[in-house]
């Protein structure tokens, strides 16, 4: 009997052991993603943040307030003279495997897309740690209705609103896109959280794809188990329920695939590029050749990243 308390009572400590926080992940950002590729890439630079005076900077603005905190988003906008000028708007959503990462990630490229003709909004959203599934899902639907709802303002467009997400930003970006009456998450009465076009900077489009991997290790959960409330054995629901894929139909905005050369990051893509082109809803795929993930933060492959989406935004919204 002694021996069998000892038994539970390492299995207790031994889970406890392996409990994931915040502190067990390194934060994700421009300077740490440097670091980790340049052994690799020694010929890659950092993005660094845009300065212009053809751009109206606004930044951390509070769109939504929570139990545990204050959500905010940037908005970047072409300087314009025209008070009746509008612009299309693109929502960027950072990635960080659902558990790290923050807006700014995406301040660059927001920037960037203001100098041409966009309104750039990178935004934050409830981190796994915080509020797990589906909290990070609501928040950023609610930050669609409060762009729509903010719009004359800061000069946008509202039936012209793109959603950009990289990693696990772009799965986010994706299941908004194609989930925007979907009652299992906040729908709202007066202001619809539709979007007219998805662009995915390499983000997975089904967790149970058969291509999908969860990188769990031994005595450790997965970053997309932690965030979805267990493993997919565990919670089979979830992991389907939070797949884009599993929506895709004739109602799909156009949308935009930019990838690296690494596979598992494409997980459910060519069977979501199959379900458009059968409802020819336009399309394309751009994969950098001998890419890491993260290549949106580096140069070079941040020149290829921000042209093919202003090249396909331009064709979506205003050819």
């Amino acid at each position: 009997m002694k021996n069998r308390l000892l038994l539970i009572l390492f299995g207790i400590l031994i889970s406890a052991t392996h409990a994931q926080t915040k502190a067990d992940y390194k934060p994700y950002t421009i300077a740490n993603t440097y670091e980790k590729l340049k052994k690799y890439h020694p010929d890659i630079t950092p993005i660094t943040p845009l300065v212009s005076d053809k751009i109206c900077y606004n930044e951390d603005l509070t769109y939504k307030k929570t139990s545990t905190s204050k959500l905010k988003l940037d908005v970047y906008a072409p300087k314009t003279k025209n008070k009746k000028q509008t612009y299309p708007a693109v929502l960027l959503i950072h990635g960080g495997g659902w558990l790290v990462g923050s807006k700014e990630n995406e301040r660059v490229l927001a920037q960037h897309l203001a100098l041409n003709g966009y309104v750039g909004i990178p935004v934050a959203y409830r981190l796994g740690f915080e509020a797990t599934y589906p909290a990070g899902v609501n928040d950023l639907k609610d930050a669609i209705v409060w762009v729509k709802k903010h719009a004359k303002k800061y000069h946008i467009n509202p039936d012209k609103i793109a959603v950009l997400g990289a990693s696990a930003g772009a799965q986010l970006a994706t299941l908004l896109g194609v989930t925007p009456a979907l009652p299992i998450y906040n729908v709202h009465k007066k202001t619809s959280n539709q979007v007219q076009a998805i662009v995915n900077v390499d983000g997975v489009v089904s967790f149970i794809h058969p291509e999908a991997s969860a990188e769990s290790k031994p005595g450790k959960k997965s970053m997309a188990g932690i965030w979805l409330n267990g493993e997919i054995n565990e919670n089979f629901k979830a992991w389907k329920e939070a797949s884009p894929l599993e929506y895709v139909d004739s109602n799909t905005p156009p949308t935009l695939f930019i990838n690296s050369s690494q596979p598992r990051f494409h997980a459910g893509r060519d069977d979501m590029l199959k379900i458009l082109d059968s409802h020819n809803i336009y399309n394309e795929t751009h994969t950098l050749e001998g890419s890491p993930h993260s290549f949106w933060l580096m140069h070079p492959w941040f020149e290829s990243t921000l042209n093919f989406t202003v090249n396909f935004l331009n064709k979506v919204f205003k050819n």
